[in-house]
């Protein structure tokens, strides 16, 4: 796994990260957009995560914290890249980053049709909580 490199996403990273994730990630959010990913990116530097491997662009999370939550968004890789470590070395990066800050509970938001998600997020240690339910609304 030495090939793979985890880094912060920069706004020069937007246009990439959103071609990216059209091809590997699961569904759209509303923020999938320039505006969305650089107010991310301007508010919290170091929130999107990026894998690389010889340049190219792996997988990617989103490990926010408001002081209060870690919230796990947008783990995805890359179609030719997966079940190589990809997911696994983007949530050990983003774990990292919750401890130092004093994080204490990690939260993700994943698809509930996405089964290959199921298997990943579970075989990193995490668990589905049925009790909770998300309920949204949007601003725009």
């Amino acid at each position: 796994m030495s090939d793979l490199h985890v880094r912060c996403a920069g706004l020069t990273d937007i246009d990439a990260v959103l071609r990216f994730w059209r091809r590997a990630a699961e569904g759209t959010s509303i923020s999938d957009d320039y505006d969305g990913v650089a107010a991310l990116i301007s508010r919290d530097p170091e929130a999107l995560l990026l894998a690389e491997r010889d340049g190219l662009l792996a997988g990617t999370v989103i490990a926010g914290f408001d002081g209060w939550r870690c919230s796990f968004y947008r783990l995805a890789v890359h179609p030719d890249c997966r079940r190589q470590g990809v997911a696994t070395a983007l949530l050990e990066a983003a774990e990292q980053r919750f401890r130092a800050l004093g994080g204490r509970r990690v939260d993700a938001m994943v698809l509930e049709a996405n089964e290959q998600a199921h298997h990943t997020w579970a075989a990193a240690g995490y668990h589905r909580e049925d009790h909770w339910r998300r309920w949204v609304k949007p601003l725009s």
